[in-house]
């Protein structure tokens, strides 16, 4: 916009603001000298006398950027050339050319803070004054709806309440990734929607994450909505799994994310809205609503949010990352179709070898005792149990043998009928030994609060054709 003035003084001032009717004095000094325009943020008659330009919609103060009043300019076409903000008599003398300004009063005073930049009014003065990023669809809600009603009843929530993703929150949110609104991060299925920057960021805001969340739920969106994940299957399926999010690296430990105590659990604000943002956009962006595409039996909490970050710092191990082919200083999301956590007590094994073999036990239980190898699973493994392990001197993939050497038994044990239980494997299986999990579905990360002789199982979807496999990608900035 154009300046009230192109050449000469302009001051912005407001009402609210003492130092601004300290100065009046100066004020009509300049007036009466070379002249004065006076611009008023917040009353559009004040001060009396002055023929006060009305700045009340900030227009003036955002072309200026105004940040202090009162603030005095010096205009020469049409833009601004010098300023002083607050009360100085020694830079208001220079700026006007008025020798000798109120004398009476203190040589210097501060000013007070500027409407444009009192909390969330810049965002929405920009957005009057700036041709705005955002492209998608506005939804006018009535003088007296509810916005967090209205979400509901416009099917956009997971069952819990939604931040309004207002414009000047979702370009809040677009703030923590260099990546433009308009790319386009995936094609959502089921819907096969594309999905961008812009559309992630809006469902960021409504799971209540951070600006500096969302290349992490980026990078989980990405990761879902490729072949190998299968988001389609795993939204569809009766099962009870849904996306599990797991980060590694530098990421994790700057947004602060839990690795510790009640790591699975609630109280962490970025683990539980990285999540949930996820998962939100599946349902809003991809459509897989529950009832619709979403068909689960039962289901499992971990639908609305599953997220947490490996304890890299106190680990025996490499991290999750490590294993899957990147670099510790990587930050990266894997994503795994699971559910749970099924719990192993083991609060008596002092041998690597007695604590492998309790591990073995409760991981038979995956999906069922006598179903094999088409379930993967994920063991969280806590900082005391983790401790035998490390005196042991066993490295993980030693760890993984063990286990996966104790999971393999006889198929005449999993066929179906055995022991009188009709679920099982086909009985071209009994003459072989058959081993719960194949090489590549079994996985273990460190994680959870030192006391303790606690791990957990995070039960898996299918593998395979038809099924979900483990994902790793790079979080991008």
């Amino acid at each position: 916009m154009e300046l009230p003035t192109t050449d000469g003084l302009l001051v912005v001032v407001k009402r609210d603001c003492e130092t601004c009717h300290l100065v009046l004095p100066a004020l009509g000094q300049i007036l009466d000298g070379p002249g004065l325009t006076v611009v008023c943020q917040d009353d559009p008659d004040w001060p009396p006398g002055f023929a006060p330009v009305d700045d009340t919609g900030l227009a003036v103060s955002w072309r200026l950027q105004t940040e202090v009043t009162p603030t005095l300019y010096r205009i020469e076409g049409g833009e601004p050339v010098a300023s002083a903000a607050g009360w100085s008599r020694t830079e208001w003398e220079q700026i006007s050319g008025v020798a000798d300004l109120a004398p009476d009063l203190p040589g210097r005073r501060p000013g007070c803070g500027s409407r444009l930049f009192e909390p969330d009014v810049y965002e929405r003065v920009r957005r009057r004054h700036e041709s705005t990023r955002l492209v998608s669809r506005r939804v006018e809600l009535g003088s007296a709806e509810d916005p967090i009603e209205a979400m509901f009843e416009r099917g956009w929530s997971d069952g819990l309440p939604l931040v309004p993703p207002t414009e000047e929150r979702v370009e809040a949110m677009l703030g923590g990734t260099s990546r433009a609104p308009d790319e386009v991060v995936c094609v959502m299925p089921p819907d096969l929607v594309e999905c961008t920057v812009e559309k992630v960021a809006i469902n960021a805001v409504m799971a209540g994450c951070r600006p500096e969340y969302l290349p992490v739920v980026l990078a989980a969106v990405e990761a879902a909505a490729t072949d190998r994940f299968n988001i389609h299957g795993l939204a569809a399926t009766t099962y009870f799994s849904g996306p599990v999010v797991i980060v590694n690296g530098p990421v994790a430990r700057r947004i602060g994310m839990n690795s510790g105590i009640n790591v699975l659990g609630p109280g962490n604000r970025a683990n539980a809205t990285i999540g949930r943002a996820l998962n939100l956009v599946v349902r809003n962006v991809g459509g897989a609503v529950p009832g619709g595409v979403d068909r689960a039996t039962l289901g499992s909490p971990g639908k609305l949010s599953f997220c947490f970050a490996e304890d890299e710092t106190g680990s025996p191990w490499e991290s999750l990352a490590v294993e899957r082919g990147f670099d510790p200083d990587v930050s990266t999301v894997t994503l795994f179709a699971g559910h749970g956590p099924h719990e192993i007590v083991d609060q008596l094994s002092r041998s690597a070898d007695s604590l492998a073999s309790s591990f073995a036990l409760q991981l038979r239980t995956v999906a069922h005792a006598k179903l094999a190898v088409r379930f993967d699973a994920v063991v969280v493994v806590s900082p005391e149990h983790a401790r035998v392990f490390r005196e042991a001197g066993w490295s993980k993939r030693h760890l993984r043998d063990e286990v996966l050497e104790r999971l393999t038994v006889p198929g005449a044990e999993l066929v179906r009928g055995a022991g009188g239980v009709a679920e099982g494997i086909p009985e071209t299986f009994a003459g072989t030994a058959v081993p719960k999990f194949t090489p590549d579905g079994l996985w273990f990360v460190h994680a959870g609060g030192t006391a303790g002789l606690f791990s957990g199982i995070i039960s898996g979807w299918v593998n395979g054709p038809g099924g979900s496999q483990m994902t790793t990608v790079e979080v991008r900035p």
